[in-house]
């Protein structure tokens, strides 16, 4: 008999989302972060290497993911959805407060970038058990024909929890100075965490087990070997690879091109200001949010595959033109300078000269370039040390378009693909089976594209290419591309529970 009955299904949604969000939450404010903390616990010096590190430490919590989503999948097919995931939130919690209060690496030397490593790969691990809990949760509460609808609202919590993240540094980068932000200030979104998760905790205490759970434990149906079942047997195997090489491969990189990448490009490569980057991310996620649950919707209706699919076939078509105009709207050299304002300040100790220039621009953008010159140096060789950019209203809306039609190639493929996922697996490995296809293509594909495509945008730019901002891209095409083929020839429609 199909089940068609949601009551209750709100409040199973509400509270699985509320922690995923909140995981979400913790788990992004250190890539929102990232530049300020590459000059807090990496040696100063090298700001491009201390920038490249952090990435690498950022991109540590998503290569443990897969292991986190091992251990706690087959935790949550053998106790159960419930208490697994309320594991992961007191993990992912506790270790995103710690990394707030640790000392500077001029207080405790390399102890502190190793601290940030451990607690990172602590967050990875509790991620790695989240999100398959939670979507395992609410597909056993939903109706099956409805599962894309009910399952999307999930989807949009690792989005809302980007925002949150963005909107909580907003507004403490706003009540503070920006001397107290830098000194001290960037630790409160992780302490802040804290409160968070405690909440959250004891909403979902008063959470029930999933049902289809519940019955296959009352039946005795429960998988006595979790990865054995999911993994040892080649019929399974197979579809945990298909899983992954046809869809949550190229959903990863998807992803995390159109939040994280978008969000990265426009801070480094194309050196706009951070809090205008950050307002403008915020807009372009908020009106793309509520297409997760149109396109969880629609592929009820459709089915998921064709959606996924087109996703991924858009990215890969229009991600060069896309970043190609969000770079051509921020370059000053194509702009027309209307005034130039500049002061000069001299070391004695140390003999460097600093000059700071201002220029504003007859479209109403402005720009500030600090120039250091060591004059202890012959001949003077003047190294431009920072170029900070604010681009004008009307190119401000132009970016929050751009990057808005990249979060609609994100809702095409992210959407249905938590139903996707839980249709492919049977109940008694479902937690197991789907958490690793998810997180390997996220947490790996995905979660390495900021630190590959920075890496491949500077080295692209110390050997002259004049379309170095482009490089980066080839990563995410690639892996999109390969990942759309194999879904196209091997993914059917059928749903296999």
């Amino acid at each position: 008999m199909v089940k068609t009955d949601t009551k209750g299904i709100w409040k199973v949604i509400s509270a699985s989302s509320m922690g995923t969000l909140i995981e979400w939450y913790d788990f992004y404010i250190f890539g929102s972060l990232a530049v300020v903390i590459s000059t807090k616990f990496f040696p100063s010096g090298n700001p491009t290497a201390a920038f490249l590190s952090t990435l690498a430490t950022f991109a540590a919590g998503f290569v443990v993911r897969p292991f986190g989503a091992l251990f706690f999948g087959r935790l949550g097919d053998l106790i159960g959805r419930k208490y697994t995931f309320m594991a992961t939130l007191l993990l992912m919690g506790g270790a995103t407060f710690l990394i707030g209060c640790i000392p500077s690496y001029e207080t405790i030397g390399f102890v502190a970038p190793l601290l940030v490593l451990v607690l990172r790969l602590l967050q990875g691990l509790a991620l790695g058990g989240e999100y398959g809990g939670a979507a395992t949760y609410v597909a056993e509460h939903a109706p099956a024909h409805q599962r894309g609808y009910w399952t999307s609202w999930i989807q949009t919590t690792a989005t809302a929890g980007l925002f949150v993240s963005l909107m909580v540094i907003l507004a403490t980068r706003s009540l503070l100075s920006e001397e107290a932000f830098d000194t001290w200030g960037w630790r409160v979104p992780f302490w802040i965490s804290i409160i968070m998760v405690y909440v959250s905790y004891l909403i979902r205490k008063r959470m029930n087990e999933s049902p289809e759970f519940e019955k296959a434990k009352a039946e005795g149906k429960t998988s006595k070997n979790p990865l054995k079942e999911s993994f040892g047997h080649k019929y399974n195997l197979k579809f945990v690879l298909l899983a992954l090489f046809g869809a949550t491969m190229g959903q990863g990189v998807v992803w995390y091109t159109g939040q994280f990448y978008a969000m990265s490009f426009m801070k480094t490569v194309m050196n706009l200001e951070s809090s205008q980057v950050d307002t403008l991310l915020g807009i372009a996620l908020v009106m793309g949010t509520p297409f997760f649950v149109f396109f969880g919707w629609l592929s009820d209706k459709i089915g998921r595959k064709s959606i996924m699919i087109t996703g991924m076939l858009l990215a890969v078509l229009l991600y060069r033109p896309l970043y190609k105009t969000m770079y051509e709207t921020a370059d000053v050299s194509n702009k027309t300078v209307a005034k130039t304002e500049s002061s000069t300040d001299l070391d004695r100790e140390k003999n460097i000269s600093t000059a700071t220039f201002h220029y504003s621009f007859t479209d109403g953008s402005k720009a500030t370039k600090i120039i250091s010159t060591d004059l202890n140096k012959m001949p003077f060789a003047p190294e431009t040390k920072s170029t900070i950019i604010m681009v004008s209203p009307n190119d401000k809306w132009l970016l929050v378009f751009l990057v808005w039609v990249q979060v609609l190639f994100v809702t095409m493929v992210y959407g249905p693909i938590a139903a996707f996922l839980v249709e492919l697996f049977p109940t008694r490995i479902r937690y197991t089976s789907m958490s690793l296809p998810y997180h390997v293509g996220n947490g790996i594909f995905g979660g390495l594209l900021p630190a590959i495509s920075t890496y491949l945008v500077t080295n692209a730019k110390e050997n002259g290419d004049p379309e170095f901002y482009l490089e980066g891209l080839w990563y995410p095409i690639i892996v999109a591309s390969l990942s759309m083929v194999i879904g196209i020839i091997y993914l059917d429609h059928k749903k296999r529970n």
